[in-house]
């Protein structure tokens, strides 16, 4: 019999349940893949390939952050002085550029000879042989009371308003020299001398040779220039440390870029994008905590390292101020990735998440009412925004992203500020979402529900 048009064919194949069979097979597998728990083969493909993207995001991210301190360390001079500056007041720097001028000084000025003119000038004055004597025995005493002579004259000078200044300047200017100090060739204020780096602090010695003159001793006028070194930087494995931070500054400008990428790569494959944006905040979060760990670290194993020569406390003091922008870049992104992680989980299924969402609107609901019982009439806003919600969110979530990525060098203030900022963006829109404003929408507000529904 001819199957009638519109009517199924009666000689297609059925199982004895009155199922076709392709439709009864296909059932039948995604039941199979329930009961399993399985995913299909494609699920599992993205699922690989989201864990490795979201995995080297993790380990990028720990390089990004060194990376665009390197970076700054090199271009950015007004970063660098910023962070120097203060050194100029550490007590313990001060300490170790003071007896390292003083040292300066003192190899230029022979004892031997002023104490062959304090004896030359006495016997001008008419002194008797035993004091001629005497004072050619006193080079010990004079040596020694000759050092604290100097000491004290340097120290006014390292302890004085001026240091700052000189301190200041020569950073700046040595802020040129840093990138040939960092691949090794050296040349201005900064240099890189066998395994160290050094900063010539022979401006400190000229200002405290004025100040000798100035107390009376006119000697010191003809001393020489002198051209001394304070260490800023040491470590046996300087040449690998240069080469990994010349790479790092080199790639300082893309290497957080691709770490973003890997990230959105990461959550845009996966089968779960929410929670797999919970677990890329969160690796992310835990990479800042080892980097900081390791910063700690890498502090004490450097500082054991030092020669005996150098001033541990100084050099603990120019270790924690190179650092101290590398920390504040640490807690900023660890910041921003435990919001994130929070905000991702805050908008999930779960029972806390739902809680807490019900208790926001509940109360932003509550003020809404009051304020509408005191006269306040939403109108044409509150429908605007009832539309078009979830695009203002959007919105506002892409205006925070913008202020964080442009802004120069984010705090862990900078960040908790935007944060704020976005909540208070978003409690605000929950405030003039009122579908109801006005007496209810008109026809034109209907149609375009309808369509966006």
């Amino acid at each position: 019999m001819e199957p009638q048009p519109g009517l199924p064919d009666p000689s297609y194949d059925k199982s004895p349940t009155g199922v076709p069979d392709t439709d009864l097979a296909d059932l039948q597998r995604r039941i199979r893949e329930l009961e399993s728990g399985g995913t299909p083969r494609r699920h599992r493909w993205r699922s690989v390939l989201s864990t490795v993207a979201v995995t080297i995001a993790a380990l990028l991210s720990v390089l990004s952050v060194v990376a665009v301190w390197a970076d700054s360390m090199v271009e950015d001079t007004d970063r660098y002085v910023d962070t120097v500056a203060p050194l100029a007041e550490d007590p313990a720097v001060q300490t170790a550029v003071t007896n390292r001028a003083t040292s300066a000084i003192l190899d230029q000025i022979d004892v031997k000879d002023v104490v062959a003119e304090l004896s030359s000038a006495a016997k001008q004055k008419g002194a008797p042989p035993a004091l001629d004597k005497l004072i050619g025995e006193l080079d010990g005493p004079i040596e020694s009371g000759l050092k604290e002579f100097v000491h004290s004259a340097v120290s006014r000078v390292v302890t004085g308003s001026a240091f700052e200044t000189l301190w200041t300047d020569a950073n700046r200017a040595a802020h040129r020299s840093l990138d040939k100090a960092l691949t090794g060739k050296g040349g201005g204020a900064v240099v890189l001398k066998g395994d160290q780096v050094t900063v010539d602090i022979g401006p400190v010695v000229e200002r405290a040779k004025d100040e000798l003159v100035r107390s009376g001793f006119s000697r010191a006028s003809s001393i020489p220039e002198v051209h001394t070194d304070f260490v800023v930087f040491s470590s046996n494995e300087l040449a690998e440390v240069r080469t990994y931070t010349r790479i790092l500054q080199i790639i300082g400008t893309w290497l957080p870029v691709i770490t973003v990428l890997f990230a959105a790569a990461g959550v845009l494959l996966a089968v779960h994008r929410r929670r797999v944006l919970v677990a890329t905040a969160l690796a992310v979060a835990a990479g800042m905590l080892v980097l900081g760990v390791g910063l700690t670290v890498f502090r004490g194993i450097y500082l054991d390292r030092l020669p005996a020569a150098v001033s541990q406390d100084a050099a603990a003091a120019v270790f924690d101020a190179l650092v101290e922008f590398l920390r504040a870049a640490v807690r900023a992104v660890a910041a921003v990735a435990l919001v994130t992680a929070c905000g991702a989980f805050l908008c999930g299924p779960s029972r806390v998440a739902v809680a807490i969402r019900q208790a926001c609107t509940g109360g932003i609901g509550a003020v809404r009412g009051a304020a509408g019982s005191a006269g306040l009439r939403l109108g044409v806003v509150g429908r605007f925004v009832h539309r078009r919600k979830r695009w203002i969110g959007v919105l506002v979530l892409l205006a925070a992203l913008l202020v964080l990525v442009t802004w120069s060098y984010p705090s862990t203030t900078v960040v908790l500020w935007i944060v704020a900022a976005l909540l208070l963006a978003l409690a605000l829109r929950e405030f003039l979402d009122d579908p109801g404003a006005g007496g209810g929408p008109d026809r034109h507000d209907v149609a375009d529900e309808a369509r966006s529904s």
